[in-house]
């Protein structure tokens, strides 16, 4: 098992990914990146089962789905320094003709990915449909996906949160990323969520709170708790609270670095901010 300073580092090294990819192309979605990279790391690099040999059925492995796709750089610069693909592809991000595209899609065969995301509001029926699977083909392993929180705005989301708790999918661990921010403002001002504990729980859910969600010990230790609470009846939930662009002071708990590229002069205080761990691409 990795050390805490361990995965602090492969965090800190992501988010330079993260800011290299974006910039390169002028392109893409930094701030929930930033704030989700605790997630992506206790998850890969500790919680999931899986294995790097790639294939599309998963027997028998853990399975990830990314709902809200925009936040493709960071699950691209996981899954490469996790062994996926080489780490030097990072570099044709979003650019023509190449695997690594703006959203995750599948035609490309890139290694990791399973579901073209980024239309928001899909990624949960997915999911549910994958753990409903698992659990006809008697596979014990567990679905996990990931979801923004102003995407819970769509109607979808809720009409498979409610076929998830009535027909009993409790080998999924679905977690809503809720920083509170969406491209045009605040979910407050957008939409306002109201009390989403309450609401999971009244559709049937079980609800646990990482009310520290850039904290890696405190975001392993509830991904380890609500592995615990599956096999229980009920499908459960993470209300993961994360600051949207964290480890980068002037794109912290804005909405404003949502889908917007660091310049030249940014990216450079980014990196300072972010010391190289591992080694960039």
């Amino acid at each position: 098992m990795p050390t805490t300073q361990e995965l602090q580092d492969f965090s800190t090294q992501v988010r330079r990914d993260i800011l290299r990819m974006v910039h390169a192309v002028n392109s893409g979605h930094p701030g929930g990146s930033l704030g989700c990279t605790e997630f992506f790391t206790a998850l890969y690099q500790e919680v999931m089962n899986y294995s790097t040999d790639f294939n599309m059925d998963g027997v028998n492995e853990d399975l990830f789905f990314l709902s809200n796709g925009h936040i493709s750089p960071v699950y691209y610069s996981v899954l490469a320094r996790s062994g996926f693909f080489p780490v030097k592809e990072l570099g044709t991000f979003r650019l023509l003709n190449t695997r690594l595209q703006g959203h995750p899609t599948t035609h490309e065969k890139l290694p990791g990915i399973r579901i073209a995301s980024g239309s928001l509001g899909q990624g949960m029926s997915v999911a549910i449909g994958a753990a409903e699977g698992k659990k006809l083909n008697n596979d014990d392993a567990t679905v996990y996906s990931l979801h923004g929180d102003g995407e819970l705005q769509e109607g979808q989301c809720w009409e498979a949160i409610m076929y998830a708790a009535g027909k009993k999918i409790d080998n999924l661990i679905a977690t809503v990323d809720y920083n509170g921010q969406q491209i045009d403002g605040s979910t407050n001002t957008v939409m306002p969520l109201g009390d989403l504990k309450a609401k999971f729980e009244a559709f049937g859910w079980d609800v646990l709170e990482i009310e520290k969600g850039n904290d890696i010990d405190a975001v392993l230790a509830g991904l380890k708790e609500a592995k615990s609470r599956t096999g229980k009846g009920k499908p459960v939930c993470i209300l993961l609270h994360t600051v949207m662009g964290n480890g980068v002071d002037f794109m912290m708990h804005t909405h404003a670095w949502h889908g917007k590229a660091p310049n030249d002069d940014q990216l450079a205080i980014g990196l300072e901010q972010n010391a190289e761990t591992l080694g960039d691409y």
